[in-house]
């Protein structure tokens, strides 16, 4: 079995853990953000799933992403502008984004667990969750300019 479907296959199994029902476009949506590295916006899943299911709304891809985002599957990250990005949540990972066209790739570093580690000794504060950004111009747009 390939990582991105016994990924898929715990994400379900975590789903029904929490009473959630699996729907066809609730798979489906879940699959999408499973297999997809693009950390699309609900508009974009929509898209890719509306010639599979004609009667999807808008509104059901938000649905599943609230329900998702209260199991902890998947995280939301805005960035100031209208449309919110969503990630499937596998490991504590950041992100670099870039300026040109809002790509967003992920890339794990452990070091800041020290930093959040120290944090909580010198403030006294329970350190729940960070985030990290790098921002920069990604190989793509970097070779059109």
């Amino acid at each position: 079995m390939t990582v991105v479907k016994e990924e898929l296959k715990e994400a379900l199994e975590q789903l029904k853990g929490t009473g959630v029902r699996i729907t066809p476009q609730r798979h489906a949506v879940l699959e999408y953000l499973v297999e997809s590295m693009a950390h699309p916006t609900a508009d974009e899943i929509y898209k890719a799933l509306e010639g599979k299911f004609p009667n999807m709304s808008v509104a059901t891809v938000y649905n599943n992403l609230r329900v998702f985002k209260e199991v902890g599957l998947v995280k939301e990250l805005t960035y100031g502008d209208a449309s919110s990005r969503f990630d499937y949540v596998t490991h504590h990972h950041y992100h670099v984004i870039c300026e040109n066209c809002s790509k967003i790739v992920d890339f794990p570093y452990t070091g800041l667990d020290e930093i959040e580690r120290k944090a909580a000794e010198q403030t006294g504060f329970i350190i729940k969750n960070h985030r990290l950004e790098l921002y920069g111009i990604c190989p793509d747009c970097n070779k059109e300019g």
